[in-house]
């Protein structure tokens, strides 16, 4: 079983499921609420923690290496997330991924990959082979224009799903940069510390503008239920 969060909509199922994948920050507070958020809206929802106690570093590293390579622990603990929802009763089989900054990326690494039915990634890093992005599955994405990292990625992933005919909605949120959606400020201090770092800081106008597209965009794509959330741990 993977390591992880587990959030369950009350109620009865089957529902879709979402794969929560976290940043660098690891199985965070904020992640948690991700997955809650989902579930309130008829998502069964998993977050695998890819950051093991006492590797956080070599576990980061080996996350980097796996976006550039497409291959490794990472990519392989993702794949096992979606599957053990798959062949969970209480879930349809139609499952879609959601990601944050390296997060993000790996939305956009398997997006092509015919192992999600939809994505959201969020300031995600572009994938080393973009033009396989033409293959993905229905994407939709938000950026923030003040993020010097991702500067231009939002217009060029809007500009090749569109020439592709890939369903999709990428925005790119003009007073934002990297990590918007992110709220750290009850977490770590070396999470906290980002609210500090000037383009890093949570903003909730955008955030909930966000957040809303990416369920609207799953209503369609996955469609879910409506329901609230149970929260469950799962092998932590």
């Amino acid at each position: 079983m993977t390591a992880g969060y587990l959030a369950v909509p009350d109620g009865e199922g089957p529902w879709p499921g979402v794969v929560v994948i976290h940043d660098i920050g690891g199985l965070s507070l904020d992640i948690r609420r991700a997955c809650d958020r989902l579930a309130g809206a008829g998502f069964l929802t998993l977050a695998p923690n890819l950051i093991h106690p006492g590797r956080r570093i070599r576990c980061v590293r080996a996350m980097a290496r796996s976006l550039q390579t497409g291959s490794g622990a990472a990519v392989d603990e993702i794949v096992a997330a979606r599957d053990q929802l798959a062949a969970r009763p209480d879930c349809t089989g139609t499952i879609g991924s959601v990601g944050f900054c390296i997060g993000g990326g790996f939305c956009l690494l398997l997006a092509p990959q015919a192992v999600f039915d939809a994505t959201a990634p969020n300031y995600g890093n572009w994938p080393r082979d973009s033009e396989a992005l033409r293959l993905s599955c229905p994407v939709v994405a938000s950026y923030g224009a003040r993020d010097p990292s991702l500067k231009g990625h939002a217009a060029r992933l809007d500009a090749l799903l569109a020439e592709a005919g890939v369903p999709h909605d990428v925005r790119e949120y003009p007073d934002v940069g990297h990590s918007f959606m992110n709220d750290w400020r009850d977490g770590p201090w070396r999470l906290r510390i980002f609210e500090h770092i000037p383009g890093f800081r949570f903003s909730e106008p955008e955030a909930e503008d966000a957040w809303r597209r990416i369920v609207a965009f799953f209503d369609v794509h996955l469609r879910p239920g409506q329901r609230p959330t149970r929260r469950e741990n799962c092998g932590q």
